[in-house]
């Protein structure tokens, strides 16, 4: 094997940045670990979404992970393992995994459907309502599956990466441009609103329409039909994973999430102001929790206060 056919070095966050979008570098390296695989490399394209490169022919999917990420690949792999047949929507079944020039791989199934979130904005309200509920569904399953064992599956300890959230929060928050008043509020909310850290189960952490499949049936009527990408899973608190549902899918709509949440298992009676509370919180604690970026996503309250905040993002009456 030549130079020119080695996946490039990404041995820092800095250098897979500039790696991961140029594709000139990437494809010799990804042709070659694609023909030792038996894959089509004539029909294998480089697919949109995603920080991770990710390619595809018609009946498989090859993602790669630097260095840098090495661990990520060891999540996903052993959490796709772990919940294949076991969820109500079909996830990929891994085919290969191992290491070509220090960057991991894994070999998957490419399931049918479309990205959900490249039909987000043709769906009805209705649709919208059955994706919620089936996002509910999906949820409770996922944590009732007992949690693989991967070594050094990070957080190791979900308690203290709670407490660790909590510690950074304004940092955090004031760093991805929270603007005030908001800003101001976070310590004081955070430190009213009691979390629980038990039970812990499994976690997705992003099920929302960018990591789900679907498919339209012979009337036109769009269905859930896959979930992907699990290598940020993690072990936690469920509503932890409520919160990427409540953004994404549900949006501010407060029926929508009602039908998630209660398709999930909640009683209606615990859909009050104490649950919405608790997502923003989460929201604020959740290490993808740009709380910023969510204002240009979700409804505005006309009271600048972080309760009413969770009521117009989280509410569900």
């Amino acid at each position: 094997m030549t130079g020119l056919e080695r996946l490039p070095a990404a041995a820092t966050a800095d250098a897979l940045h500039a790696i991961v979008s140029d594709e000139p570098a990437l494809r010799p390296g990804v042709n070659a670990l694609g023909k030792t695989l038996g894959l089509n490399v004539a029909q294998l394209r480089r697919l949109p979404n995603g920080s991770l490169p990710v390619y595809a022919d018609e009946h498989r999917v090859l993602k790669l992970f630097p260095p840098v990420h090495a661990a990520a690949a060891s999540v996903e792999i052993g959490v796709l393992k772990a919940v294949t047949g076991r969820l109500p929507v079909p996830t990929p079944a891994v085919h290969a995994d191992g290491v070509r020039d220090d960057w991991r791989y894994v070999l998957m199934d490419r399931l049918p459907g479309v990205d959900l979130s490249s039909v987000w904005t043709d769906l009805t309200r209705d649709d919208r309502r059955r994706m919620a509920a089936r996002a509910g569904v999906l949820c409770r399953a996922l944590h009732e599956i007992a949690p693989p064992v991967i070594e050094d599956w990070w957080p190791q300890d979900w308690p203290n990466f709670v407490a660790e959230q909590r510690a950074t929060a304004l940092e955090r928050h004031h760093r991805w441009g929270l603007p005030q008043p908001w800003l101001d509020q976070v310590d004081a909310f955070l430190d009213r609103v009691p979390l629980a850290t038990q039970p812990q189960v499994l976690l997705h952490t992003e099920v929302m329409p960018a990591n789900l499949l679907a498919a339209q049936d012979e009337g036109g009527r769009w269905s859930l039909c896959g979930l992907c990408d699990f290598e940020p899973a993690m072990r936690g608190t469920p509503e932890y994973d409520l919160v990427a549902v409540a953004i994404f899918i549900a949006e501010g709509d407060p029926t929508i999430l009602r039908e998630a949440l209660l398709a999930y298992g909640y009683e209606a009676a615990q859909l009050d102001d104490d649950l919405s509370r608790r997502l923003l919180a989460w929201t604020l604690l959740h290490r993808f929790g740009n709380a910023a970026a969510f204002f240009d996503l979700l409804p505005t309250p006309h009271t600048p206060t972080l309760p009413a905040l969770a009521t117009s993002w989280f509410g569900v009456t």
